[in-house]
Order: structure tokens, then sequence, then C-alpha cells
């Protein structure tokens, strides 16, 4: 007889969604002290989406997620996890409440919180529930609003981040089916923690007397710095993956970072030394979606047919905490995804 098949995680659906409304640079110029040039030199962003007035990170998460088991065929998963930085709340989490909106009540349902590397370790946390049989299918949604906590006065990050959602579905097989997800390489240091952060909300401020400064109720984060991180870590992680996985770069066929900036995509690449055309991106017209940006690039390039059924796909990110991840899948073969730009203004029945 042969050998008992390695059971694995299986790429099947995928989705993005967008809010309707989209920030052009030239209307940011009109409140801050830059212009359209500036912002796409230093960022390569030249868009970004964000929520309507009254709009949770759980309805762009619902969205996102619906597309996602259209696309996979299915009604039911056995579990929803949903990767945030913007929870529509501090308590409950947001993914029962997804869940349910979907007709999914029952399902097991928690959040991942890892900012922009929210959705690397999201998947990781998926795989992990299917390979240890806890669970045959899974819902996997990255969403963020981070027009709720980003200063829209802050000249430096108001022009660097969007909201949106993107998910996929996972579901049991073999590890030698294309969409299986692949080997992963995870890691953390909270010395950094300072470097991207929200100070207040949390139960540090609440514990602690005095007024709380309203700047402390916005996103905070140290640029230069994070940049430098950022290249390191992401591009280390790659490498101790395609290790893992007894691969070379070469053996690369796309590369889909966390859509930070342009500036740090490209330098990732020319660390690893991956030709340009091997980056998939989709930064110039979302910006950074947080936990999002993975699963909105790689809906972008489904729907534009970059990726092959059959490519080595390599992920990697870095977000706060300091978080990074990585992971290595071979591309599934998909029903035709609807391109998230196109879905923008839909709404729940």
């Amino acid at each position: 007889m042969p050998p008992p098949t390695e059971r694995a995680a299986i790429l099947c659906g995928l989705a993005g969604w967008l809010p309707q409304r989209v920030v052009t640079n030239e209307e940011l110029s009109q409140r801050l002290d830059t212009t359209d040039a500036w912002i796409r030199t230093r960022t390569g962003i030249g868009r970004r989406h964000f929520a309507d007035p009254g709009q949770a990170t759980s309805d762009l998460a619902v969205e996102a997620g619906r597309r996602a088991l259209a696309s996979a065929g299915r009604e039911h998963v056995d579990a929803v996890i949903v990767t945030t930085t913007t929870p529509d709340r501090s308590c409950p989490a947001t993914a029962p409440l997804v869940a349910s909106r979907l007709g999914l009540t029952g399902a097991a349902a928690f959040d991942v919180g890892a900012v922009c590397t929210g959705f690397v370790y999201g998947l990781a946390t998926a795989a992990s529930l299917i390979t240890a049989r806890l669970a045959d299918s899974v819902l996997l949604i990255g969403a963020d609003t981070y027009s709720t906590i980003v200063d829209p006065h802050d000249r430096s990050n108001a022009i660097i981040f969007g909201d949106g959602a993107g998910a996929v579905v996972l579901r049991a097989g073999h590890a030698e089916e294309p969409g299986a997800v692949g080997h992963f390489d995870l890691g953390s240091d909270g010395t950094g923690e300072e470097l991207i952060m929200v100070a207040a909300g949390g139960s540090r401020q609440r514990s602690t007397p005095g007024p709380v400064d309203p700047q402390d109720r916005h996103f905070a984060m140290r640029g230069k710095e994070v940049y430098r991180h950022a290249v390191t870590r992401m591009a280390a992680s790659a490498r101790a993956t395609l290790t893992m996985a007894d691969r070379k770069v070469d053996d690369v066929d796309h590369l889909v970072p966390h859509q930070a900036n342009l500036r740090i995509l490209r330098t990732v690449a020319d660390d690893l030394g991956l030709p340009a055309e091997r980056l998939v991106t989709n930064v110039e017209s979302v910006g950074n979606t947080g936990a999002a940006s993975i699963p909105l690039a790689l809906a972008d390039a489904a729907a534009e047919h970059t990726i092959q059924p059959g490519e080595r796909v390599l992920l990697t990110a870095f977000g706060g905490g300091l978080t990074w991840g990585s992971c290595l899948l071979t591309w599934p073969v998909l029903p035709r995804t609807a391109h998230p730009h196109d879905s923008g203004g839909t709404k729940e029945p």
C-alpha cells in the first residue's frame, strides 16, 4: 500500500471587498501639507478607500467573507477567524458577530491580533486547526478600518492607510494538492512595541490615573525605524520559510508582501534577489490596509490572472508587536475571482 498522504490545509476560496468611498491624494492635499507627487514618491500610493460613517470592521469582514464562501462554493465552515487591529469593540471579539451574520452560528469563531502580520498569523492558525483535525474547513478574514484610528491631520500616517477586507477559505486536503498551504515562519519582538501602537484604550492606560492625551487615542508609528525593521524582518522571514521548505529564491514565482508602501516592497524584493516582475502589489490603489493587505493583493492578482495555478507564492509580512511572518503555498485552481475594486458599495441583504 502507498504511504498515507499528509493532511494539509488547501486554499479553495478567495475574495476581497473595499468600501465605496475613494480618497485620492488630491483630496488629502487639501487638508494636509502635501501633494500627490510627494505621496507617490515616498509611498507609491495614489488612492485608498475609507469606510463610511457608521461602517465598522465587521461590515467589511462580512462582505469579504460572503464572497470568499461563494468562491469556494460553500455555505458552511467549521471555524471563522477574523484578524484585525480595529475590532468593532474591545470586548467581545468581532469574529462571532461576523460568523452569525454569515449564517455560521455555532462555528468556532475568534479574533487574531498581530497588526499587519495578522493575516499570516491567522493563516498559520487556520491551517493548524485543519492539520490538527479540529476543523475540516476555515474561513479566514483580514479586515481593518484604519480610518477610525489614524488622526486625519497626521501627515505621516494619514497618507498611508486605507480600509478594506480580504478573505480566504481553507479546506482539508493533502500536501501534494495545488493550493496546499505549506511552511511557515513566525516571530515577534515585544521590545519594539512602541514603534507601532495606539497608546490609549487598553488596560495599561485605563489603570493609570490622570487624564488621557487625545493624541494617544490615535495610531502612532515611528516611520524610519519601522522601515528598517520591516525590510530586515520580512526578508529574513522569507528566507527562513524557503529554507524550511528546502526551496531557493529562484523557486519563487511570486512574492506577495504586506502592502506597507512601495519602497519597502521593492527593497524586500531586491534584498531577496527577486526580479521586479515577480513582486505582486496593489498598494497604489488601496494603500496600507493592515491585516487585509495580503488577501486583497491576492484577490487582485487572481482577478487579473497574474498568478497561475501551480505557481509557488511566497507571503511575507511585518507589523506592530513587533511581529513578522511568512508562508509558502502553491497556487490552486480557483473560480473566477471578482475584482475587489468592483465590489464597493454592495450592501448586506
